[in-house]
């Protein structure tokens, strides 16, 4: 009788690991043809210039905590590199983030200036030797992104990274990344990886276009090589108060990224890689509501495939905020014994949040939040908690810097029931030209 039910339990689990696939697949269609639509709709919509420009400037103003990355530290790392309007949210390489700071730290950008005179089109500004002298491209700015994670299973990872900015004669950017991290892990030895990337960043219409390509250098593995890249598109029309706030519209994206998998030092040991790819969007319901949702379907060079999704849905008070979270991650197969990354089969978590925002003095600006929710991990629940603090300070008109804090007892492996806990401290200096 147990083995008849035990295999009728199999046959359930694999029959509905089987409709998650065929759901997972209807929705990358949905999402496309839904996008495609709007394209369609908003093609033949009429909007105001100034709205656009408006819009513009606020994606460009985009900078981030770096912390979206599908990488069970969740939001661990970036390009990270960049991409929620209007979130101060650069991600490496922004894909979806993991479950363990369900808290993208959501920032308002500074108010826009006022748009400068209309030019009319028929005019043209005589060809002066200024002009023609004009250097090919001009530092910007230099971001320096550094986290620190630790847990109490002997895992460590640091991140050191700068990110140096560069304006083009035709305004389009160019992005040079370098830095140091370093992968610590019981019984593996030391590895240390040396990345370097090349990132271009231009707009077509009012679809921006980012990509970027680099390589990896490590202490005693072969070399490897990274690539992603990221359209992002407005569809609704956006509205813009006086101040620069947006007030509502919706944007969105679609990802694709190629790279070692940076979980820890066993799944870099073991020369792990990873396609993933998938929208993001993000919807600017009304000025004090948002929505943002993300899809992310992975293939693995060792065989394995996954499915990570994640939403958040946040209303503000003032300087109170209070969302929902929920993420859910599956594999096809649990390779973490052998893999080193984890690799659930099942894996839920949901939570609310409660935050305080506010100037504490002039120069200083700090964020407070506490998730308070539920994690699912192979059938079994347990309570998932995540506590966040995060700084920002002016130390003058043209440098800041942010220093964080988070604790959390997401799961980012499988502990066996025994407790999980996180440290992550995470800081940027951003140094403005």
């Amino acid at each position: 009788m147990k083995n008849n039910s035990y295999c009728k339990s199999k046959s359930k689990w694999k029959y509905t690991k089987t409709f998650l696939k065929s759901l997972s697949i209807q929705l990358i269609l949905i999402w496309s043809f839904g996008i495609w639509i709007l394209l369609e709709t908003n093609s033949q919509a009429t909007s105001t210039s100034e709205d656009w420009k408006l819009l513009s400037k606020l994606l460009e103003q985009k900078t981030s905590v770096k912390d979206l990355k599908p990488n069970p530290l969740f939001l661990n790392r970036y390009n990270s590199n960049s991409t929620i309007l209007l979130h101060q949210l650069e991600q490496k390489s922004f894909l979806i983030a993991a479950p363990e700071n369900l808290n993208p730290g959501l920032q308002l950008p500074p108010p826009i200036p006022p748009a400068p005179p209309k030019i009319p089109n028929n005019f043209t500004p005589p060809a002066t030797d200024t002009e023609s002298s004009k250097p090919f491209a001009v530092l910007e700015n230099i971001q320096t992104y550094f986290r620190n994670d630790t847990d109490n299973f002997g895992q460590h990872n640091l991140f050191i990274e700068p990110t140096f900015q560069f304006r083009l004669q035709n305004g389009n950017k160019l992005f040079v990344k370098s830095g140091l991290e370093l992968f610590e892990q019981r019984d593996v030895e030391l590895v240390t990886n040396i990345p370097l990337q090349i990132g271009w960043q231009g707009k077509v219409g009012q679809v921006i276009l980012r990509t970027s390509a680099g390589v990896d250098f490590f202490n005693r593995l072969p070399t490897a090589i990274n690539f992603n890249a990221k359209v992002e598109a407005p569809i609704l029309p956006p509205k813009v108060s006086s101040s620069g706030r947006l007030v509502s519209g919706l944007t969105v994206s679609a990802n694709l990224e190629q790279s070692p998998y940076k979980f820890n030092a066993q799944t870099l040991e073991n020369q792990i890689t990873a396609w993933r790819f998938g929208p993001d969007l993000y919807w600017q319901i009304d000025r004090d509501t948002s929505l943002f949702s993300s899809l992310r379907l992975g293939n693995y060079n060792d065989g394995n495939s996954e499915i990570q999704s994640f939403s958040r849905l946040e209303r503000k008070f003032g300087q109170f905020s209070v969302a929902a979270n929920l993420f859910t991650w599956s594999y096809d197969r649990n390779v973490e014994p052998t893999s080193g990354y984890f690799s659930p089969p099942d894996f839920l978590v949901y939570n609310a949040e409660v935050a305080w925002e506010g100037q504490v003095f002039d120069f200083l600006r700090c964020r407070l939040s506490a998730n308070l929710g539920q994690q699912r991990l192979n059938g079994e629940f347990d309570n998932a908690n995540t506590y966040q603090t995060r700084c920002t300070a002016k130390l003058s008109p043209k440098i800041e810097a942010d220093l964080g804090y988070s604790l959390s007892n997401v799961r980012n492996q499988d502990t066996r029931g025994s407790a999980y806990s996180n440290n992550s401290l995470t800081g940027q200096l951003r140094v403005k030209f």
